[in-house]
């Protein structure tokens, strides 16, 4: 970690395309895990629970969105809210809302015009995925159990998350702290 708060990570494959994370706070973090290690398909899990800002930015632009990001991190950690269950038909994920986020995640996209994948150009929803990859009547069945149960919980962003998508699997680049 370094004295802005930024985790750095070790050395990559240069060309992977990068995506951004909002780094949730770790007791949800660790309750959402949970329900995906318990849910998700064991032999196509291999990423802990997360909220994507963005799938696939070209790698070139890394220097440029750390910049971004560290200039968006100085700001106050946005508020969200656990908003519900949203339905994936081959799986299930839990709706966030956070007009903060929403709005932080709109200046990167603008910062970064011209470069976004038509999935990163689709209005954003945020949620984490539990479940994916599943029949639908598995699907349906886990909505019917955690609809009633699921927590109205509030809750902060700590900060953004920047990765790479190496061979199949996500490499972390750098983690940068909400410092307001």
């Amino acid at each position: 970690m370094n004295r802005e708060g930024e985790v750095l990570a070790p050395q990559r494959k240069r060309g992977a395309p990068l995506l951004v994370t909002a780094e949730l706070p770790k007791d949800l973090l660790e309750w959402a895990d949970g329900l995906r290690r318990a849910h998700y398909p064991p032999e196509r899990n291999h990423l802990k629970a997360h909220v994507t800002l963005f799938h696939a930015l070209p790698p070139s632009v890394e220097g440029e969105l750390l910049q971004v990001l560290g200039e968006l991190a100085r700001s106050e950690p946005p508020p969200a809210r656990i908003a519900g269950l949203m339905k994936l038909g081959n799986g299930t994920a839990i709706a966030l809302e956070s007009p903060g986020m929403a709005e932080l995640r709109a200046e990167i996209a603008e910062r970064m015009h011209g470069l976004l994948t038509d999935q990163d150009n689709r209005p954003l929803r945020l949620h984490i995925t539990i479940q994916n990859k599943v029949e639908p009547a598995a699907a349906r069945a886990l909505q019917a159990q955690l609809g009633p149960i699921l927590p109205a919980a509030t809750f902060r962003f700590r900060g953004f998350g920047v990765h790479a998508w190496e061979d199949g699997l996500w490499r972390p680049i750098r983690s940068l702290s909400f410092r307001g």
